[in-house]
């Protein structure tokens, strides 16, 4: 693990940490909250300086941030303080940082996808085929020439798939782009599907497609339409992938509430630095390897950012479930309890973090 894949990280995570916490602080600002401090990272402070009313700071450790309101957890007589603020207003402010790291993954997106030769769809353009070479050989006097063409080797291709073909959703699961395409044929052990698929402008639905490259046993036995770059396609393809980044982040939390996926599967900081080493080293050319790093921090951000919007103790998820109790009771929780609880769940998130940075660690060695 190299000094520049450590600042690589470094950068990546004070991106995501950065824009989730700039979420937070200008919600806070467009509806009248006062913002105490500004702090990208943990610990004792390495930068501040003060404007205004905010102290902005940058801190030792980049594994998180913060954005400190008045009044955010704490009874406050101060008229801009957050608790004085309308139920959707603080609605606004704490989901803002979530939004704002799936608006980074959209934006990253619009500039890999633009940095591709081609935008790909879901359109099927050849079934994968292995090409065998043509040889000669003698029989007495006679020169003989054996020419055989390409084999096919595509499941799919033979149980009811044609070139033209654009899968819409499989196994009535939504297909947005071949980002959750591929994970949906790649992450499960079955081979039984049934195909929504549009073909010559019409809808249809084919049960029984098997999906396997009968040569190499990869689920992905086909290849997909490339279309030529414009604005229109560009910004489409970004926004779809978007939505299927996020679906793969929700399908992925599923499998490991339902037991696919194990406590050893998860990674921390330390793991999460050593996929960045494998993505920077992937590819030929220096732009292959700055797209291979952009496309991780898209699903990172992403995932960052559906994951604060889970009910748990200390995420913004949670705090937007309290204010939703609040409407239906028209009135708050006391905020001693809420602090209490967004206390203890920030404290179990802090120790889970410990223990998978130990497994990394254990990992690595």
């Amino acid at each position: 693990m190299s000094v520049l894949t450590i600042l690589i990280a470094v950068i990546i995570f004070g991106l995501i940490i950065a824009i989730h916490e700039f979420g937070h602080f200008i919600a806070a600002k467009l509806n009248g909250v006062q913002v105490n401090e500004f702090a990208i990272g943990m610990g004792p402070k390495l930068i501040k300086f003060k404007m205004g009313e905010t102290l902005y700071s940058l801190r030792a450790f980049p594994i998180g941030g913060f954005c400190a309101m008045e009044g955010e957890d704490a009874t406050s007589e101060n008229p801009r303080a957050f608790e004085k603020r309308k139920i959707w207003q603080r609605m606004i402010v704490v989901l803002a940082g979530a939004f704002m790291n799936i608006v980074l993954g959209f934006v990253l997106l619009i500039v890999t996808t633009s940095m591709s030769n081609l935008v790909p769809t879901c359109y099927i353009s050849q079934f994968d085929e292995v090409s065998c070479a043509s040889y000669g050989y003698n029989v007495g006097n006679w020169s003989i020439m054996s020419m055989q063409g390409n084999i096919p080797v595509s499941s799919s291709g033979e149980s009811g798939l044609i070139e033209g073909d654009e899968i819409l959703s499989i196994n009535g699961s939504r297909i947005w782009t071949i980002t959750d395409l591929s994970y949906k044929l790649q992450t499960t052990d079955e081979n039984d599907f049934d195909i929504k698929i549009r073909r010559n402008g019409e809808n249809l639905t084919l049960k029984h497609i098997k999906f396997e490259n009968k040569l190499s046993g990869g689920r992905m036995d086909f290849r997909v339409v490339g279309e030529e770059k414009n604005i229109l396609n560009i910004l489409e393809f970004s926004l779809k992938d978007t939505i299927a980044t996020g679906k793969l982040v929700w399908m992925s939390l599923g499998d490991l509430i339902t037991g696919k996926y194990g406590f050893h599967d998860l990674s921390g900081p330390i793991g999460t630095i050593s996929v960045i080493s494998e993505a920077a080293a992937m590819g030929v050319s220096f732009t292959d390897r700055l797209g291979s790093l952009l496309s991780l921090t898209v699903f990172i951000t992403i995932n960052v950012g559906i994951f604060n919007l889970l009910p748990i103790p200390g995420l913004d998820g949670s705090r937007f479930l309290f204010m939703v109790i609040e409407a239906i009771r028209r009135k708050p929780i006391k905020k001693e309890r809420e602090a209490m609880v967004h206390l203890v769940g920030m404290a179990a998130l802090f120790l889970f973090m410990i223990i998978i940075t130990v497994q990394d660690v254990t990992k690595f060695f």
